[in-house]
């Protein structure tokens, strides 16, 4: 698991989600530019990543298309943990890449013991002339009830890219703005807690590298008709030019247009519940739900072009129950309903509702110097699709994971894992059916899709106690009916995508040493890779799967004095040569941070100064993962500076 909290979460924190993970080992994002980015784990994304809100998952429209943001706000974040394993079976069997969970204080759980108690924040950045502000304080209400309030409000400019880029020096439409608040109420007992609170977010964003080349654009069976794309021009013959045209170069001649915007609403209702020792056997009986009303309109010159709607609910009940012959554990159920519409120009999924239902178990097991963990998922599909022609679907699949961990001498663990997990397939891609211009595709949903099956090992051996500690992981993933957007035709970077299966595997490294150099230094060497490919491509193809992450290494010096802290980065991301049909290569690039942070007292009250300057050689990078790479290049040389109040 990945955990990242207190002061680390404090300097890591970006304006999007992916972006605040990104650094992480085995972590990337999707990138696409300043207002949508989720994390890309272990080469995987979209759907394959689920994302919690403290263990309710947050539904918005992100997992349909990397354009479209995470409806959560960073800076509000008590914590981030990254879960895989067998306690990830307690979210979703289909998150072979990891669950995302957001421990936030919308909900108090314990009463204040100053009475009140909350953090101010504001903070700016130079590259994109941000402005942030926040706050979070719950007070007593009374004498078993407390009340909590929060906020973020920020403000940011189209983002500055590093030196030598020719389209200049500022991402067109990369700017983004945001107003977030809540309000929470809890009745807090000896036994336990009951609350509720109520979510508003409202956020307008630019789309980069959107073009308006390809709205002539439509299918001829297995090709494309493009206006003067020609018949004979359209077959893949020898995929001469596989690599000349990549699917994310599609940022031609748009400097007159009009950058597409995405004006984002969503209002989300939180129940959250913890009852203590309510009968014998069990120790504690949980409670989470949300329901989420999310509206986000798509914008050209100031019109409404598409607007996706979804409206939807998730609730879970959770019994952590007693040890049971040496076995503690947790059983429970899980209901989701999501009822998604989009309309206008580039509604390429027809309304559906998905209706989602599981039953889960955790269990752990203690035995010596040993540790042994076991989950098991089955998950219940119902999908239903208004459209002429097409037919609803409904799926079952089941998953089930082992591990243990052995503390082979006082300082040192290894940890292995199994998993064979089912991920059923998405309305999106059962049922897409037209132009996505954000990433140049027309996308053909496949009826016939069977569900996936990852079949994965994980190893991982630490050393976590001494001058010298590090964890380094290995895997394994074969997924069996692996669901890809397989190109049938290319038109100067507009693809014909129809969802197929294939199986294909995964395997990679991450990890990181640290060394203590003195009594106030410490050095660390961290790295990840990912390979990732089909096991068996097209007969004149490539097996290679697109947008995974290039490799990683780096090195970091870290040191405390005092109230002071203190770093020094540098890592190198390398070529990503290893890419798919009709995807260009992506060239390296060093990037190199500096940071510290100070905390004091003013007044009596905690107060932390922090300051970070990333990209300090002002470097053109290119994230391979985005759709919109040359179009949206990485952020140049970024100095983000704040204070944060603690009360």
């Amino acid at each position: 698991m990945t955990s990242l909290g207190g002061g680390e979460l404090v300097r890591a924190r970006e304006s999007t989600l992916g972006e605040t993970l990104a650094n992480q080992p085995g972590i990337t994002s999707s990138h696409f530019g300043a207002g949508a980015s989720r994390p890309v784990i272990r080469g995987m994304d979209g759907p394959r990543v689920k994302i919690l809100s403290d263990g309710a998952e947050i539904q918005d429209a992100s997992t349909i298309s990397p354009d479209h943001a995470v409806a959560f706000e960073p800076v509000l974040a008590e914590r981030i943990e990254v879960l895989r394993g067998p306690s990830a079976l307690a979210y979703g069997g289909g998150a072979i890449g990891g669950v995302v969970n957001i421990i936030d204080r919308k909900i108090p759980t314990v009463m204040p013991e100053k009475g009140i108690e909350g953090s101010a924040e504001v903070r700016a950045n130079s590259a994109a002339r941000e402005k942030t502000g926040a706050f979070e304080f719950t007070t007593a209400a009374g004498s078993n009830l407390a009340l909590h309030l929060e906020g973020v409000k920020r403000d940011a400019d189209d983002y500055r890219v590093g030196k030598d880029w020719a389209e200049g020096r500022h991402v067109k439409g990369s700017y983004k703005e945001t107003e977030t608040g809540t309000v929470g109420l809890s009745w807090i007992g000896q036994n336990g807690y009951l609350g509720a609170s109520f979510t508003k977010e409202r956020t307008e964003y630019g789309i980069p590298g959107h073009s308006h080349l390809f709205h002539d654009c439509h299918p001829h069976g297995d090709h494309l008709h493009c206006g003067g794309h020609e018949e004979e021009e359209e077959g893949h013959e020898g995929h001469d030019h596989d690599h000349d045209h990549g699917g994310e170069e599609h940022d031609h001649d748009h400097e007159h247009e009009e950058v597409p915007v995405v004006k984002l609403d969503s209002e989300r209702w939180d129940i959250r519940g913890e009852y203590r020792n309510p009968v014998a056997g069990i120790e504690r009986v949980r409670l989470r739900a949300s329901i989420t009303d999310y509206v986000h309109d798509e914008l050209e010159d100031n019109v409404v072009s598409t607007s996706f709607r979804n409206k939807g609910h998730d609730a879970r009940l959770e019994f952590v129950h007693a040890p049971l012959a040496g076995w503690h554990g947790v059983f429970g159920l899980q209901t989701t309903r999501r009822d998604f519409e989009a309309v206008g120009e580039e509604a390429y999924v027809p309304p559906t509702l998905t209706k989602k239902h599981a039953a889960f178990l955790t269990e752990e097991y203690k035995m010596g110097d040993w540790r042994f963990e076991a989950g098991l998922r089955h998950e219940w599909q119902d999908i239903e699709v208004d459209a002429p022609g097409l037919a609803d679907t409904d799926a079952r699949g089941t998953s089930a994971s082992v591990g243990a961990v052995w503390k082979l001498a006082p300082e040192y663990s290894l940890r292995a894992s199994a998993s064979t997990s089912h991920r059923l397939p998405t309305a999106e891609e059962l049922y897409a059916d037209g132009a996505h211009l954000a990433t140049s595709t027309w996308e053909i949903g496949n009826q016939n899709l069977d569900k996936e099956t990852s079949n994965n090992v994980d190893l991982t051996f630490r050393k976590f106690a001494g001058d010298t500690t590090f964890s380094l992981s290995a895997f394994h993933n074969k997924v069996d009916n692996y669901i890809y957007a397989r190109t049938l035709d290319n038109h100067e970077g507009f693809q014909l995508v129809e969802y197929a299966q294939r199986d294909a595997t995964f395997t990679g490294l991450e990890g990181e040493l640290r060394q203590k150099l003195t009594s106030n230094l410490s050095a660390t060497l961290f790295g990840d890779y990912v390979r990732a490919r089909l096991d068996q491509g097209e007969a004149d193809g490539s097996r290679n799967l697109p947008r995974i992450p290039a490799s990683r290494i780096g090195v970091k010096l870290d040191g405390e004095w005092n109230q002071w802290h203190g770093m020094v980065e540098l890592y190198r991301v390398g070529k990503q040569d290893k890419v798919a049909d009709y995807e260009t290569e992506t060239a390296g690039y060093n990037m190199l941070n500096i940071g510290t942070h100070y905390s004091t007292r003013i007044g009596g009250v905690p107060t932390q100064f922090y300051a970070r300057l990333n990209n300090l050689t002002d470097e053109l990078a290119f994230s391979h993962t985005s759709f919109i790479k040359n179009a949206a290049p990485l952020t140049g040389r970024n100095l983000t500076a704040g204070v944060r109040v603690i009360f």
